[in-house]
């Protein structure tokens, strides 16, 4: 049988970074300890001007690869909303910056909050069925550069970040069953209307105070689909893995802000001790919480090899998507 595991895991966090101090002396009317009481946030990094989502990704990348032979590198997979170029892809960028071999596959998926849970899919799949034996995941975004400066709200929220995992080939399948949804009719809840090539006039759009090239969060409406959506996709992913609440050693679901997660930790009935939240030094960095959130359980032993951490993610699109995996 061919198995699957994650062999390594890093992150880059960009050095610029705004703390909720910063936020109320742009903002007076924000009081910055409310922030943290409502989002969990204290501080968020910000990507310099001169630094893209793609070279985050590189930044990662380096640090993954760091004493590792790269020319066993089969495969990558870029995640981001924000590229670099609508073409050509910013794998086959990444490919040549990393010095990775040329007889590799390489192509990028356009996913949000759900998009690590995708992507390690796709490298599940690639090596179960010989296609790929080690595959380099990167998943990174700059939704910062995406936020209108007089939109506070979105502002405390979002802080820019890059992950990057080695999937490799195991004698013990260490990756399960997934679980994925998909709810179309919510895209124009989280979203930016220009800046690709669709007839606005041909869609409904949501009002907003917010410029049309700047990003559009209903934070209400993403709230209540989570809360319907979420608790049902944890009891699926167990059923269909033959799996216990009881059974996982922790829980680590994308981190949007620390009230819906609070929300969804109690309507789930998960134990706070596994159930991983570390939102207040990062913010919602899309989609690398999930990875940057298994590296720090992993460097803080809240997590030993063997246990089972279920992973949860949710958002824009509207997209959703679990598995659990054996470390």
């Amino acid at each position: 049988m061919i198995g699957t595991m994650i062999e390594k895991i890093d992150y880059y966090l960009p050095d610029q970074v705004l703390s909720n101090t910063d936020l109320e002396k742009i903002f007076p009317e924000w009081d910055s300890s409310k922030i943290e009481k409502k989002v969990g946030i204290v501080r968020r990094h910000i990507a310099s001007d001169n630094e893209s989502a793609l070279d985050m990704g590189v930044k990662a990348a380096e640090i993954v690869l760091k004493d590792y032979n790269r020319a066993d590198i089969d495969f990558l997979i870029f995640c981001t909303q924000s590229p670099e170029y609508f073409l050509p892809s910013g794998a086959c960028i990444i490919q040549d910056k990393l010095n990775l071999r040329k007889n590799i596959g390489a192509f990028d998926i356009n996913l949000g909050c759900s998009g690590f849970v995708y992507m390690l899919s796709l490298a599940d799949s690639l090596i179960k069925n010989s296609q790929a034996e080690k595959i380099l995941l990167i998943a990174s975004e700059t939704y910062t550069k995406q936020i209108n400066s007089t939109d506070k709200s979105n502002r405390t929220i979002f802080g820019d970040a890059s992950s990057a995992i080695i999937i490799s080939r195991s004698d013990k399948n260490k990756i399960f069953n997934y679980i994925y949804g998909t709810d179309g009719s919510g895209f124009n809840k989280l979203i930016v209307k220009k800046g690709g090539f669709a007839c606005l006039e041909n869609y409904d759009y949501e009002e907003s105070e917010q410029p049309d090239e700047f990003l559009y969060m209903n934070g209400h409406d993403i709230f209540n689909f989570t809360i319907d959506v979420i608790p049902g996709l944890v009891t699926d992913c167990l059923n269909k893995n033959n799996l216990n609440l009881d059974d996982i050693d922790m829980y680590i679901f994308h981190q949007a802000n620390k009230y819906i997660l609070d929300f969804l930790r109690k309507k789930i009935k998960i134990p706070k001790d596994k159930f991983y939240v570390n939102l207040e030094h990062t913010g919602n960095t899309v989609s690398s919480t999930i990875p940057i959130a298994l590296k720090q359980c992993l460097d803080k032993n809240l997590i030993k090899q063997g246990d089972k951490v279920m992973i949860v993610g949710f958002g824009v699109g509207l997209s959703w998507a679990a598995n659990i995996i054996e470390i």
